[in-house]
């Protein structure tokens, strides 16, 4: 029989910071609109960031997939990078216009990701999982708007 030791103590549960977590998303729902003008008749975006001395400038790319009344569904894409292990690096958000919040629903081939995990899990995702995505999308998009110019002007 296995004698537990009173003094450990037992580790506290992951709680989901609400609060936390929606003021990330209305402030991408924001860094959005401010790169991504005239939102309603354009389908795509594209930014060169500039990067620290003497490393090539990184391509963004901002695609609009999918327009409904109250949402919209975008592909942000990194083209074109300084460190071959950073290309190829997408998110897919969703923006509800209603609530005035942008989430990353997707990341590569990564769908569906849950507010919280149990750690360890089989895919090794972090108990904040969700949390942290939508951060790096927050910081993403800053350094876009901090660094960032229009590559060039893509027509529909």
């Amino acid at each position: 029989m296995p004698v537990s030791n009173p003094r450990v103590a037992k580790k506290a549960s992951y709680v989901v910071d609400l609060r936390s977590q929606q003021a990330e998303c209305e402030a991408n729902y924001v860094r959005l609109c401010k790169l991504m003008p005239s939102l309603e008749q354009r389908e795509s975006w594209e930014y060169q960031v500039e990067a620290k001395g003497e490393l090539p400038a990184e391509k963004i790319q901002l695609t609009m997939l999918e327009r409904a009344p109250y949402t919209f569904t975008l592909e942000i894409k990194q083209a074109q990078s300084a460190h071959p292990f950073e290309q190829d690096r997408v998110l897919r958000v969703r923006m509800y216009h209603d609530a005035r919040m942008a989430e990353v629903v997707s990341w590569n081939k990564h769908w569906n990701t849950r507010a919280s995990y149990d750690y360890p899990n089989q895919r090794m995702y972090q108990k904040d999982e969700k949390l942290q995505l939508n951060r790096f999308l927050g910081e993403w998009l800053a350094h876009c708007l901090a660094r960032g110019r229009v590559a060039q002007r893509i027509t529909d």
